[in-house]
This record gives C-alpha cells, sequence and structure tokens, in this order.
C-alpha cells in the first residue's frame, strides 16, 4: 500500500510538472499549433481508452454525429483539451456513473460536450473554475492538479473557441461543460503566437545570426499561394529531420546506380520511411501505423521479387498508401489531394527549410560538431587508402562499400543523392505539416422526389438485367449459336468485350455512390427503396464480374497467359471487392470506413500478388498449355524474370534453352542480392556451360 501511494504521489507530481510547462509555455507565447485534420470520433476514443486505463469505476459513453465527423486542429492539444475533461468529469462522478461525451455538426463549427453525474457547479462559480489552481475546492476534486481546466480553456482559446459550463440536460444531475470550436483554428491576432515583447530592462543583447541561403524565402507569398488548403502552422525548423532527409539522399546515391533492385535498395526504403514516419504528427494513428505496416511489406517485394513489373506497381501503391497515411486521410478526394501535396511539398515545404538552416547557423555547437565530421572522415580516408594499397583483401572489402568516384559515375550519382534526398525532404514536411486534405463535410442536398435518382438507376438494371439475358443465350444456345448469329469465334467474342465489362463495373460504383448522395432517407420508404434498387444493382455488377473473370480465362486458354492479363484479372476482382464492401456499407448506413479499405485492399491485392509469385504462375500456366495445345510463345517466356526460372528449368532438356536463353548466370554483389535470383543462379549455371541454341529448334517448337 505505501508503494502504492507513492506511486500515485510520484505520477501526480509529473502531472503536475507537465501541466505547469505548458502553462509557461503560454505565459512565454510559445504556444503553437500543428494543425491537421482530425477525426474526432478517432480521437475521442484514443482519450477515452487512456481514460479507461486509470481505473476509475465509470463508464464512458461517447456519440459523434455525423461518425465521419472531422474538422481541422492540433490532434495532440485537442487529445489534451479531451483528456483534461474525461478527467475532471470521471473524479466527480460516482462510482458506476456515466460519463457522457459528444460531438456535433454546427453552423459555425462544431460542439464537443462532456458530462458527468457528480455533484455538479453552482452557476455563480462556473466561470471561477478555470482559473489556475482553481479557486473552489471542488473544482477539480480530490487528485486533481488545479491546472486541468486551465489548461483545457487555454487549448480552446488557442483554437479560437469558447468554453464554459452549462445546465445539465433535464432530469439529469452533475455538470456539463460545452466546448465551441470553429472548422479551422482562429488564433489570437493581437499578439502573433510563438511571440513576445521584448524584454527592455536586459541590456545584454543577443549575437547576430549569420543570414542563410534560405532566409529570403517569402513566406507570407507561401501563404497566400497556398492559402486554407495548406497553412503553414509555425512548424518550428528541425536541424535532425533535414540531416536525416540528406542522409538517405547520400546512401540512395552509394545503393542505387549500377545495381538491380536488391538488398540495398530495400535498406534505403526502410531509411527513408523510418525518417518520415519518425516526424509524422500522425504517427500514433492507427490507420497511420497500419500504413506504414502495409508499406514495409511492399517494399520487402524488392528482396523477394526478380520481376521489375510487380516490384515498382507494389512500390506506387506504396507511395500512394505512405502519403494517405501521412495526411491520416479518410476519403477518396483526400488520398487524391495527399498525393499531389508530395511534389507540392517541396515548395510548400521552402520556409521550414529556411528555418532549420537558420537554426544550423545558430546553433554554438554546431562548430564542434563539424570539426568532428571533418576529422573523422579525413582519419577514414587516410587509413583507408594506407590498409586498402597494404592488403588485397581489405581493398576488396572497402570497394565494395566505396563507390566508384570517376566522373562518368560520379554525376549519376551525385543526381541521384539531391533527387532522393528532395523527394524524402519533401515527406518529412508532409509528415510535419499535414494539408487540409478532407473536404468540408455539410449535408448534401438530397432530390425533391424519389423518381429522379430511382428512374435512373432501375434503367440500368434493365441493362443490366438485358446483358446478363444475352449471356444466358451465349450459354444455353452454344457457340454454334454464337458463330452462325455474330460470326465471331467464342474466343474472339471473350476477348471483345472485356475492357468494356471492366468499365461497367468501375461506372456502376460511381452511379451508386451518386444516387446514394442524392436520394433522400427521411422514411423508412425511402430507405427500402435506396436499398432495395441500388443492391439489386450491385449484386448484377458481381454477375457482370464473374463474367468479365471467366472470359479473361476463356481468352487466356486459347492465346497464352500474360503480366498484361494476369494484372487485368487482379484489377477485375478489386473491383468485385469493392461492390461487396458498398453492399455492406448499404446495409449498415455507414460508409465512412470505405475510401480507407479501398485503398488498402487495392495495395494488399498488389501485395498478394507479388506473394504468389506471378511470373512462375505465368509460366506454369503456359507450360500446361504448351502440355495439351503444342503451342507456346518461346520468345515471350524468354522474357519472363528470373523468378520463373525454377519452373521453366523443369522442360525436357531438347527445349529448355527455348525458354531460358533470355536468362544467364549473373554476378550480383550484396547490395543487389534478391531471392527470385539466388533461386536462379544454380539452375542456370547447370544448364548455361552446356547450351548450343538454336533459332531453328524453338521456331519448329513454336510452330507445334
Amino acid at each position: 500500500m505505501s508503494l502504492r501511494a507513492a506511486l500515485d504521489q510520484a505520477e501526480r507530481l509529473t502531472t503536475l510538472a507537465s501541466d505547469l510547462l505548458d502553462l509557461a509555455r503560454v505565459d512565454a507565447g510559445q504556444a503553437h499549433l500543428s494543425t491537421t485534420q482530425v477525426h474526432v470520433e478517432e480521437l475521442l476514443e484514443r482519450a477515452v481508452a487512456e481514460a479507461r486505463a486509470s481505473g476509475r469505476e465509470v463508464r464512458y459513453d461517447v456519440r459523434v454525429t455525423p461518425p465521419a465527423l472531422a474538422a481541422a486542429a492540433d490532434p495532440a492539444r485537442l487529445h489534451q483539451l479531451v483528456a483534461n475533461l474525461l478527467d475532471n468529469a470521471s473524479r466527480h462522478s460516482p462510482a458506476g456513473g456515466v460519463v457522457r461525451i459528444t460531438a456535433q455538426n454546427t453552423a459555425t463549427g462544431w460542439r464537443l460536450e462532456v458530462a458527468d453525474e457528480g455533484p455538479g457547479i453552482p452557476a455563480a462559480d462556473r466561470d471561477r473554475v478555470f482559473e489556475r489552481f482553481g479557486t473552489l475546492a471542488e473544482a477539480e476534486g480530490g487528485g486533481g492538479t488545479g491546472l486541468g481546466l486551465a489548461i483545457a480553456r487555454w487549448v480552446t482559446d488557442l483554437h479560437g473557441g469558447t468554453i464554459h459550463f452549462v445546465e445539465p440536460e433535464p432530469r439529469a444531475t452533475g455538470a456539463r461543460v460545452r466546448v465551441d470550436l470553429p472548422p479551422e483554428p482562429r488564433q489570437p491576432t493581437d499578439v502573433p503566437t510563438g511571440t513576445q515583447e521584448p524584454d527592455m530592462t536586459n541590456p545584454v543583447r543577443s549575437p547576430a545570426v549569420p543570414a542563410s541561403p534560405m532566409a529570403g524565402v517569402p513566406e507570407p507569398a507561401m501563404d497566400a499561394l497556398f492559402g486554407r488548403f495548406w497553412p503553414d502552422t509555425g512548424v518550428p525548423g528541425n536541424v535532425r529531420a533535414v540531416l536525416c532527409g540528406l542522409g538517405v539522399g547520400l546512401l540512395a546515391g552509394i545503393v542505387l546506380p549500377f545495381r538491380d533492385f536488391g538488398f540495398g535498395t530495400f535498406v534505403l526504403l526502410l531509411a527513408a520511411g523510418g525518417v518520415v514516419l519518425g516526424f509524422s504528427v500522425n504517427r500514433r494513428s492507427p490507420f497511420t501505423l497500419a500504413c506504414a505496416a502495409l508499406c514495409l511489406l511492399l517494399a520487402a517485394t524488392v528482396v523477394v521479387r526478380d520481376a521489375e513489373w510487380i516490384v515498382v506497381l507494389c512500390l506506387l501503391a506504396g507511395g500512394a498508401v505512405c502519403v494517405a497515411g501521412l495526411v491520416n486521410g479518410r476519403t477518396l478526394p483526400a488520398f487524391v489531394l495527399a498525393g499531389i501535396a508530395w511534389p507540392l511539398a517541396g515548395l510548400r515545404g521552402l520556409p521550414w527549410l529556411g528555418r532549420s538552416v537558420r537554426a544550423v547557423t545558430g546553433l554554438r555547437k554546431s562548430a564542434a560538431a563539424l570539426r568532428t565530421v571533418v576529422w573523422s572522415l579525413l582519419a577514414v580516408v587516410v587509413f583507408g587508402l594506407l590498409f586498402a594499397s597494404a592488403d588485397a583483401v581489405f581493398a576488396e572489402w572497402a570497394g565494395a562499400v566505396v563507390p566508384d568516384l570517376e566522373l562518368d559515375a560520379f554525376v549519376p550519382r551525385a543526381f541521384i543523392t539531391v533527387a532522393v534526398g528532395g523527394v524524402v525532404l519533401a515527406a518529412t514536411y508532409l509528415a510535419l505539416n499535414p494539408p487540409s486534405v478532407e473536404p468540408a463535410t455539410g449535408p448534401t442536398r438530397s432530390v425533391a422526389h424519389r423518381y429522379e435518382w430511382l428512374a435512373p438507376v432501375a434503367l440500368v438494371d434493365g441493362v443490366f438485367l438485358m446483358f446478363l439475358g444475352a449471356q444466358a443465350t451465349v450459354i444455353f444456345g452454344g457457340h454454334d449459336y454464337l458463330e452462325r448469329t455474330t460470326g465471331l469465334t467464342y474466343a474472339e467474342y471473350v476477348h471483345q468485350g472485356f475492357g468494356q465489362l471492366t468499365v461497367a463495373t468501375a461506372l456502376t460504383l460511381l452511379v451508386v455512390w451518386a444516387a446514394a448522395r442524392k436520394a433522400p432517407r427521411t422514411t423508412a420508404a425511402d430507405l427500402t427503396w435506396l436499398r432495395g434498387s441500388l443492391g439489386l444493382l450491385c449484386v448484377l455488377t458481381l454477375v457482370v464480374v464473374a463474367s468479365a473473370l471467366y472470359r479473361m480465362h476463356v481468352y487466356q486458354e486459347a492465346y497464352g497467359f500474360t503480366r498484361l492479363r494476369l494484372l487485368v484479372d487482379v484489377f477485375e476482382g478489386w473491383l468485385g471487392l469493392l461492390v461487396l464492401g458498398v453492399m455492406a456499407a448499404g446495409l449498415t448506413l455507414r460508409a465512412a470506413w470505405l475510401p480507407r479499405a479501398a485503398l488498402l485492399s487495392g495495395a494488399g491485392l498488389l501485395l498478394l500478388l507479388a506473394a504468389v509469385n506471378p511470373d512462375a504462375w505465368i509460366a506454369q500456366h503456359n507450360l500446361d498449355r504448351y502440355d495439351e495445345t503444342g503451342k507456346v510463345d518461346w520468345y515471350y517466356l524468354q522474357g519472363l524474370s528470373a523468378d520463373a526460372v525454377p519452373v521453366l528449368a523443369t522442360l525436357p532438356d531438347e527445349v529448355v534453352e527455348c525458354a531460358l536463353m533470355g536468362h544467364g548466370p549473373g554476378n550480383d554483389d550484396w547490395l543487389e542480392w534478391n531471392l527470385g535470383r539466388q533461386r536462379a543462379e544454380p539452375l542456370m549455371r547447370s544448364h548455361f556451360a552446356d547450351w548450343e541454341y538454336s533459332d531453328a529448334v524453338c521456331a519448329r517448337e513454336a510452330a507445334g
């Protein structure tokens, strides 16, 4: 019991010290906002989870209207506000009581309310409870620091909002605090945040700081250019972030030139991702962490697969997932704007880069650090050259690590260093100061009459039914009926319509989205018609998806398997998965999760495709077709990556060289190590020495 009491007192002192530091920053004018789009429900759930961990015997009831409510705010400060209000309410609630937290849109922004079932606060004393250290014995309750509500008021003021206690709801007891916040922070304009009045009583002058190359960056011009979409929230200069970004660029200049994808590329991607995530203001968001984990798996394809086409697709998907996680986006427009923001960050981040450079010149220890770096590099170069000239093995080791610095190699290395370093710095700024990518969420104006949306949807349903009727006719009428009616073979027939079916599937999602937005939902009949018509359309779309996938299967059996055909199969399957998601959202009337699910599932399907080894899959299916029909495109098989070599090597000796001639033993160094090439290496060496390649043999085999 004594140890527990000591721990409680230590925790109380820690909280008090943290609160005092926050208020000291306010007094010094050093309080800054780092604004981003905050999903209110997620923030409240996190704060409630922390409040539950305190062990108080109260229950929490969270209600957010609408569930997708979001607002521009500083997530850390807003979390501090909610945590203090919950702490105050839970300490005043009796055992088994309920703390109710509600958030909703208002005409001027949004409102947060926290109500408890405690003794309440007299109306005459409701203003004094926000003073520091409290002026009411019951204001903070037992165990409080007396600063919680003062900090809550400070955070509210910092966002340009108001906070006060109001009368509890009818037939309710306890205290009820209301916080009204604007859609975007409106800081006081009399004294800018982050400044303070000069101290004229101190005659000691600070030494002048030399002007930096970035000192002339016109910050107000940048603010005018980007406006409310991307305000500069006073992100302080960060020397570590700049050095880390440049370090990743230098690593890229060493690793990437003159090498294939491999272990070195993965290390580079890991370093870049670690830097960006480490400086992200949203790094504690579950969605951002999920995106980071998926990006890690997508980056790992560079050491697992040799097929560059799937590796590049995985890296592009990883980039899309990365920017979505950095801005903590929730909608499709947010993901698109996040992708646009990454290259624009090179321009928007110039003022921040200038502040970072000025911070370097203002560091007193920078000269000592620079001298340390110079002397360390000089020592490594001198002793490295001596040992390299004295020992051949050491020289080989050094040559594998130190890049070639001849002029023809230096230029591409320098270019890659600058390019990659700039890209990582832009992503770092995007992580430190994400833009306001979420569109303003307001009530959608529905149509006045049901037929305005129902008639177009019903007609689309009718067209789908006619198409499926035609498909049924082909199935039951047979290939003879098809050729007699259209003059096309079945293989030509299925190839003719596959692209159109894919486009039709995508357009169906657009129709469902538009109808769901414009349809009124005021009565139970409205909901019934909405679910019935759109549900039927989704079911018909799933049948179309199945038809498209079957058409592609028949076409591949007739003409062979290729990368593009496999990729289109995966894309069509992903569209079908989205249709299922739309149906689930329609049943629950909660679609806020759908855009994130679509993004993550699309990237996940690419990752799954890489995991099944697509080039080996294509090779195996073409060889199976060769066994059945005697038809194969040897020249296409030669163009597959080393991932397919273990499958192609199983061919009979008389034709194996027809498939493997496009490959050969490699000479990768350790930075190019790749599992696909590593598995193919011994097989290639066992066949390569005895090859007597003959174009005539392969041409004869290809002709059957």
